[in-house]
């Protein structure tokens, strides 16, 4: 074998992604026989030749033990599966594919607030709890906790991408700790741990596994799932505290795809910024997308009080590969208290975080994009007509700036009352 077909994979970075090079020049080194071996990916369709042409590169890759398709997407006009390096060398030419992509891991940002916000003040004036409002969390699960379920269960629906359970459950603990954040009552702490949004109605979709971790490919069917039953289920908001290192520029990571159909259907999507601060260039995808709201995490000191509150030091920060700015918001994401899930990982790992029985701490950008979507949902209660646009345009107008960046702290009390004004000059008979 030559030098020149040795690193056909170097050769051909158009029509692979970066992270399947990568993976590509690691796999070369450890396995040898490339005929047998296979990895993770998706392949993404061109678009420009007629449908048969993608069945026929789909027949291609089905042709063995190592080599098959586990399933297409709805909405990005792909597939996902497994397949040799030589079987992904054979696609290049194939006018049926545009691109292949390594369907790498994508984590839970584990840990490295309501009052501080106006959330309080708002629930208190203005009778907003988010009711009427549904949020997806597209996370590890959600445990049926007291603070969703009584005085009735507010889950609406539970999908389990991972091990294809029915029932509401969380085997890692990161997606009920999110559910609360966004949504959580105080049933069982006498209202003391209160989301911004404790009517809300949820959406449990579970595409990490126990350790926090999961495919991108199931990211993507989780995010699809909301597209395809945002009418079923009243889908407005969807939260994701996960995400993974930015390989490329936005126009071609798939997640970022995902999340912009979502946008484009109607579905707020708040994703998090990443634990990676406080360096420049760290934001995570799908966080780099220049659509959705990418939140960054400040942290209130614990008080209620404005003037103590800065941006954290791990909050990821900006700009992106694509050199935007982001994050777009602040929100509270440090020793925030919410929802444990009892037995999971983060119970046994961070004992010295739990907060009486049925309470845990953490701190972390995955915190504060839950809140924010919190705040999504009284915006919406406030205002339905609201689109994902007009959602950003005013969390960011009425934002609270931090001495420094471009990004400021959310202001739940202007928010609402933007959103409100929105209502009069769309002629909306709206009754807030």
């Amino acid at each position: 074998m030559g030098k020149k077909d040795r690193v056909w994979f170097e050769q051909a970075t158009g029509f692979l992604n970066p992270g399947l090079v990568q993976k590509l020049k690691n796999h070369r080194v450890q396995h040898m026989d490339e005929t047998k071996e296979s990895l993770p990916v998706i392949i993404r369709f061109n678009r420009e030749v007629e449908e048969h042409r993608h069945e026929d590169a789909l027949h291609l890759c089905n042709d063995g033990e190592s080599n098959f398709m586990e399933g297409k997407f709805d909405f990005l006009h792909g597939a996902y599966g497994c397949l040799s390096p030589e079987k992904i060398r054979s696609l290049i030419d194939h006018d049926g594919v545009d691109k292949v992509y390594y369907d790498h891991k994508v984590h839970a940002l584990l840990d490295v607030a309501t009052k501080s916000i106006g959330a309080i003040e708002v629930q208190a004036k203005s009778d907003l709890t988010g009711k009427g409002v549904t949020i997806a969390i597209i996370d590890t699960g959600i445990h049926p906790h007291g603070d969703l379920m009584k005085p009735t269960s507010r889950i609406k629906a539970f999908v389990d991408m991972v091990n294809r359970r029915k029932e509401p459950y969380d085997d890692q603990g990161h997606g009920t700790h999110c559910a609360g954040d966004a949504a959580g009552n105080g049933q069982l702490s006498e209202g003391l741990y209160v989301g911004p949004a404790p009517e809300a109605d949820l959406i449990g979709i579970k595409v990490l596994d126990a350790e926090g971790s999961g495919q991108l490919s199931t990211i993507i069917r989780g995010v699809e799932w909301c597209i395809k039953n945002k009418k079923k289920y009243g889908i407005d908001v969807i939260s994701l505290s996960l995400g993974g290192p930015a390989f490329e520029s936005y126009v071609d990571d798939l997640m970022c795809q995902a999340v912009e159909k979502a946008w484009h259907h109607g579905i707020v999507v708040c994703a998090a910024a990443g634990n990676e601060g406080p360096f420049p260039l760290s934001i995570n995808t799908p966080g780099i997308d220049p659509l959705i709201l990418t939140v960054g995490s400040a942290d209130d000191k614990n008080t209620p009080k404005l003037k103590d509150d800065v941006k954290a030091s791990y909050s990821s920060r900006g700009p992106t590969l694509d050199f935007l700015v982001k994050p777009d918001i602040y929100a509270p994401g440090t020793n925030i208290i919410s929802l444990l899930a009892p037995g999971s990982p983060l119970e046994k790992q961070m004992p010295e975080n739990l907060v009486g029985e049925h309470y845990i701490s953490l701190s972390g950008t995955s915190m504060a994009t839950p809140l924010t979507a919190g705040v999504v949902a009284l915006l919406l209660e406030a205002n339905p007509h609201l689109s994902p646009n007009d959602v950003k345009a005013i969390l960011m107008d009425t934002a609270r700036l931090f001495k420094g960046d471009q990004a400021g702290y959310i202001d739940v009390v202007a928010a609402v009352k933007l959103a409100k004004q929105y209502a009069e000059f769309q002629g909306s008979t709206v009754d807030v």
